[in-house]
C-alpha cells in the first residue's frame, strides 16, 4: 500500500503543492515512538518478573521454602492448640482439685494468661513478608512457655503441701480432750450462755466437759506447749498448745499439769488433769480451739475418736443454752 501524499492549495500560484514534513518533526515522532516503546517494554518486563514465566531455579527454590515454612508454622500452631488445651485442663484440675484439697488459693486466669508488657519483644521480626505469621506464633510460644512455668511452680508448691499434709492432719485438733466414758456430761457448749456468777448472758468461747477431779486430759493434736501456768485471768491452771498451721488450743481449770512450756507433744498424750481452779463453779475442763487468732466452735473438730451417733448427741447437748461452769 502506497504512502499517502498530502497536498495544500497555494493561493499565490493557484496550484496544489505537496506537503513536506520537517525533519525536526519527524525526529520528534521517532523519539515519542521510542519513548512509548521503552515504557511499554519496561511494564511488560516488570509484569514478567512478577509472574512465574521468568522464575529462575533459585526463585522457585525460595518459593518452595516459603510455602514449606508456612506449612510448618500452620502445623506448629495446631500443635500449640493441643498443648494449650492440655495446659488448660491441668490448670483447671490444679485450681479446682489440688489447690482446693490443700486449702490454697487458686491462681487467677489473668495471671496464667498474662502477656508480656513493656518493650516490643518482637521488633526484630517486623518488616518481612510473613512477619505477622511469625510474630503471632512467637507470641503464642512465649505465652505457653510462661503458662508452663507458672504451672510447674504451682505443682512444686502442691508437692510441698502434699508432703506437709500428714503434718497438717496430725496438727489439727481432732479428738475430744476428755474421753466419753470418763465424762459426767457436757455442761455447756460454744455460744451465748448464762454466767454462773453474774447470771448475765455472755459469749462462752469454748466447751465445758464435766468430769471428776483428776480425770486425764488429752492433747487434741500434735504441737508445742506454749504455756502451762495460771497467767490468764479466770482460767486458773491452764495449758496452751500451738499446733501450727494457724491452730491453737486452750485447756482451763486444771488440778495439775503433766507437761511443761516448750515441750513437744503428740495427739492423745495426757497433758494434765481435770480440776476446778480459777473462775470455776465445779470440777470441769474448759476447752477452746483457735484458728488464725480467732476462737472457733470446738464441736466441729471431734471427728477423730467418736462415732456419728456420739457426735449427734454431743452436738445436741452443746447447743442447749444452759449455764456455763466458768
Amino acid at each position: 500500500m502506497a504512502k499517502k501524499v498530502k497536498y495544500y492549495f497555494d493561493s499565490e500560484s493557484l496550484a496544489y503543492r505537496k506537503i513536506k514534513t520537517k525533519l525536526s518533526k519527524k525526529l520528534g515522532y521517532i523519539g515519542l515512538f521510542l519513548l512509548a516503546s521503552s515504557l511499554f517494554g519496561f511494564l511488560c518486563f516488570v509484569a514478567l518478573l512478577n509472574s512465574s514465566y521468568l522464575e529462575t531455579p533459585k526463585d522457585r527454590l525460595q518459593s518452595r521454602e516459603i510455602e514449606t515454612m508456612k506449612l510448618r508454622y500452620a502445623i506448629l500452631n495446631k500443635k500449640m492448640d493441643e498443648v494449650a488445651d492440655v495446659l488448660d485442663d491441668v490448670a483447671n484440675r490444679d485450681n479446682n482439685i489440688y489447690r482446693a484439697y490443700f486449702n490454697t488459693s487458686p491462681i487467677p486466669t489473668e495471671q496464667r494468661k498474662a502477656g508480656f508488657g513493656g518493650v516490643n519483644r518482637y521488633k526484630e521480626l517486623e518488616g518481612f513478608n510473613n512477619s505477622e505469621l511469625v510474630i503471632k506464633t512467637s507470641k503464642r510460644v512465649d505465652i505457653i512457655s510462661k503458662e508452663l512455668a507458672i504451672q510447674s511452680k504451682s505443682l512444686d508448691e502442691i508437692l510441698k503441701l502434699a508432703k506437709e499434709k500428714n503434718k497438717l492432719l496430725a496438727a489439727i485438733p481432732a479428738i475430744q480432750p476428755v474421753k466419753n466414758e470418763q465424762l459426767k456430761r457436757i455442761a455447756s457448749g460454744f455460744g451465748y450462755r448464762s454466767d454462773p456468777f453474774t447470771k448475765v448472758r455472755k459469749m462462752h468461747e469454748g466447751m465445758d466437759f464435766t468430769a471428776s477431779t483428776g480425770t486425764p486430759i488429752f492433747a487434741t493434736g500434735d504441737g508445742v506447749v506454749a504455756a502451762a501456768d495460771n497467767s490468764k485471768s479466770g482460767y486458773g491452771n491452764h495449758i496452751e498448745i500451738r499446733h501450727g498451721y494457724g491452730y491453737s488450743t486452750l485447756y482451763g481449770h486444771l488440778s495439775k499439769y503433766k507437761c511443761r512450756a516448750g515441750q513437744r507433744i503428740k495427739r492423745g498424750d495426757v497433758i494434765g488433769f481435770v480440776g476446778s481452779t480459777g473462775r470455776s463453779e465445779a470440777p470441769h475442763l474448759h476447752y477452746e480451739v483457735h484458728k488464725d487468732g480467732k476462737v472457733v466452735n470446738p464441736i466441729n473438730f471431734y471427728y477423730g475418736n467418736i462415732s456419728a451417733a456420739e457426735y449427734t448427741a454431743i452436738s445436741k447437748l452443746a447447743n442447749q443454752e444452759n449455764q456455763s461452769l466458768d
